[in-house]
């Protein structure tokens, strides 16, 4: 079981974390990949800017990792999370799971999204023609 986690202002790549996530063993590897979207609320929007409390974010996210590895039966995670200033269609988040079958694969991608946009201290701000406007990441 193997756990890979990433905080970065430079472009994600989604092979990095799905060859993390790949091995031998594995019948399923399930990818989510989090864009940046051009409209929220019917609002059109420009940009985002992603802003963290890097070191709480880094060990929020291995937690969540960790969780999952021990909670689904999975062989390996990667989180990588973007910072800074992203255009309509960039990348903010991936998450790669790698198991034995989908079922596991799935679920464990979808609580490690779900958690970590309710637990970690990442912030985004939406950029929209008449204005801009932080996003609570924790309804």
């Amino acid at each position: 079981m193997k756990k890979n986690i990433h905080l970065s202002a430079e472009p994600l790549e989604i092979g990095t974390c799905r060859d993390f996530a790949s091995g031998n063993s594995n019948g399923a590897e399930c990818i989510f990949i989090g864009t940046v979207r051009n409209a929220t609320d019917g609002r059109t929007v420009h940009q985002l800017h992603f802003e963290c409390y890097e070191s709480m974010a880094m060990k929020e996210m291995d937690k969540i990792a960790g969780k999952a590895l021990e909670q689904f039966e999975i062989s390996a995670i990667a989180i990588h999370h973007r910072i800074g200033t992203l255009a309509i269609g960039d990348i903010p988040v991936i998450i790669a799971v790698g198991a034995a079958h989908r079922g596991a694969a799935f679920s464990a991608c979808q609580f490690a999204i779900d958690t970590l946009k309710e637990s970690v201290p990442i912030w985004k701000k939406e950029f929209f023609e008449d204005g801009e406007v932080w996003v609570s990441a924790h309804p």
